[in-house]
């Protein structure tokens, strides 16, 4: 072999082989864009991401829900998608049907007690040095004298910023019960024919991936569909042991308060606390012995829901570190406003999954 020879059969390690300093230029601005473009999409349609993601959850229960029943009872999937869907409207209608004067009746008086206590306990701050300087440093969406007169000045500021939070969600094209038809129509069509929205979704892949890509999709909708079992009994739990214990104390309103904090309890964590305040401050007019032990039930149940209950749900379901849980509301609240904070853990639970399942896992070297 000549010298010739063996100079061409050396390789090749001029600079021309490699990335360019342009190249790599390029490739940092394309990735840029790319999460320009994301970061764009998101603040654009944030809304609309979180009406397709709450379909998408709606879609998971029915599936769970019908897939259960065509384990017991050997049904075709279609039929059990059917009798689950008759069985859930029967048992709204039937609800309303014959509770529905009641439970309007109940959120009234609720919401009139509670205005009622929320003032007071104003009046009461206003009264007390301590208190006045309190009101001065509390903005006026919580009552304070930050930017709002009167005592009505802060319920109506939190009236309006709730409202305008769900007006952004709801779109204002549809309103409240346009948006929650078109969650419940599209989750219904997406839960009736999963297969043809994943294999489009997959395709839209390339093919080297598109194994991965399935895996991942399964494993993010047996995540969102544990995370949804678990919290339904989490809530169910929360939401009988409040009741019971308020209607032991005396408190008025149990019932309602009992269901409010069920439905609160569907966010973690931050649920608990907005669940707990309209007990209190019910309970003040009871007096301040039944607003401590009030308090100290909520404190009670929450301990047991946050180190017996969870556990053992989160031997079956999904576990979220509790400083992630609080960060992501945080993060998905600032960006969606109320519907990310709502979803914000079904949502937490399904990226982790993804990541979980994109990623290698470390060595036990690697680890701290």
């Amino acid at each position: 072999m000549t010298a010739n020879q063996d100079l061409h059969d050396t390789p090749d390690h001029s600079p021309s082989s490699s990335d360019s300093p342009l190249d790599s230029i390029a490739r940092i601005l394309r990735l840029t864009l790319l999460i320009a473009a994301v970061m764009l999409s998101i603040w654009l349609i944030g809304d609309v991401i979180m009406v397709v993601f709450a379909s998408t959850l709606f879609a998971v229960i029915l599936h769970g829900l019908s897939r259960m029943l065509t384990r017991w009872t050997k049904l075709p999937y279609g039929a059990s998608l059917a009798v689950v869907c008759i069985v859930m409207v029967t048992l709204t209608v039937g609800i309303f049907w014959t509770s529905g004067s009641d439970i309007v009746a109940q959120a009234a008086r609720l919401r009139d007690a509670l205005t009622t206590q929320v003032i007071a306990l104003r009046n009461q701050l206003a009264s007390w040095p301590q208190g006045q300087v309190v009101l001065d440093y509390l903005p006026a969406s919580l009552g304070g004298h930050g930017g709002g007169t009167g005592n009505n000045g802060g319920l109506m500021s939190i009236g309006s910023r709730i409202a305008g939070s769900m007006t952004g969600f709801l779109g204002s094209a549809f309103g409240v019960l346009g948006t929650l038809a078109v969650i419940i129509i599209a989750g219904l069509y997406f839960a009736a024919s999963p297969q043809l929205y994943a294999n489009g979704i997959l395709r839209l892949v390339p093919r080297q991936w598109r194994q991965q890509g399935r895996d991942v999709m399964l494993a993010a909708a047996d995540t969102l569909w544990a995370w949804v079992a678990g919290q339904a009994l989490d809530m169910a739990v929360v939401g009988i042991l409040s009741g019971v214990g308020l209607w032991i104390i005396g408190v008025p309103l149990a019932l309602s308060l009992g269901i409010l904090a069920a439905l609160c309890n569907f966010i973690p964590y931050i649920g608990a606390i907005l669940g707990a305040i309209p007990a209190i401050l019910l309970a003040l007019s009871l007096g301040l012995r039944e607003t401590a032990i009030v308090a100290a039930l909520y404190t009670v149940i929450q301990f047991f829901e946050g180190n017996v209950m969870a556990p053992l749900i989160q031997r079956k379901a999904v576990q979220m570190p509790p400083g992630l849980t609080v960060l992501s509301q945080t993060f998905f609240g600032g960006i969606f406003g109320a519907p990310g904070l709502i979803l914000a853990s079904p949502l937490t639970a399904m990226l982790l999954t993804v990541g979980d399942k994109l990623s290698t896992p470390l060595e036990d070297d690697e680890r701290v």
